[in-house]
């Protein structure tokens, strides 16, 4: 991802259509959506391209979840909030964990909740959320649900007319990037290598 800001506010990155992503995939094609990591066979961190929609994602410093603003053809589409770990910095980008639940948002702020049952039925499973997590996961939700019902930033019209710079390229990973993965506690680890402005 490209680093637009990184201020009080938190990481402003910018990852546009085209660019590459890294996903956890196994054997048959199934991702941690589809089957828990303890059931993947084979599990590998593969290289894939981010299609749809570009992507604005504003990380809160110390905050349990993010922020994406979707754009297709220039236009603003809506919102997404993933709930995740605060992040943590590394020397070349930053590490959270998924929460799985999600909150989509129209640009009208109507909103829906996103894998809420996946949410449910991995709560209580050893490598996923205990209870007392998932319960600081919704009441983290609920807090964001109340600011986009109020229009309040981030949902209040801020960077929806944001723009990249004509010259920014799509973002590609290194080829290295692939590799096997571990059985470890993982609950949907994300990991963004980030580029200066």
């Amino acid at each position: 991802m490209r680093v637009v800001a990184d201020d009080d506010r938190g990481l402003l990155l910018w990852h546009p259509a085209g660019s590459d992503f890294a996903r956890i995939v196994d054997a048959d094609g199934n991702t941690q959506h589809e089957v828990t990591i303890d059931r993947m066979r084979e599990p590998r961190l593969t290289v894939q391209t981010w299609t749809g929609y570009d992507i604005l994602v504003l990380m809160p410093p110390d905050a349990a979840h993010s922020v994406w603003w979707f754009f297709r053809d220039g236009d603003f589409a809506g919102w997404y909030v993933n709930l995740e770990t605060p992040y943590v910095r590394r020397s070349d980008g930053v590490d959270t964990n998924d929460h799985l639940l999600d909150i989509v948002v129209t640009p009208e702020r109507r909103w829906e909740w996103k894998d809420d049952d996946e949410f449910e039925a991995r709560t209580g499973h050893p490598l996923y959320l205990d209870r007392a997590t998932a319960a600081a996961v919704r009441a983290e939700a609920d807090r964001l649900v109340a600011l986009i019902e109020a229009g309040a930033f981030p949902f209040d019209g801020t960077h929806t007319d944001f723009r990249p710079e004509p010259d920014w390229p799509t973002l590609r990973l290194p080829a290295a990037t692939t590799a096997r993965v571990g059985r470890q506690r993982v609950s949907g680890r994300s990991s963004a290598g980030l580029s200066e402005k």
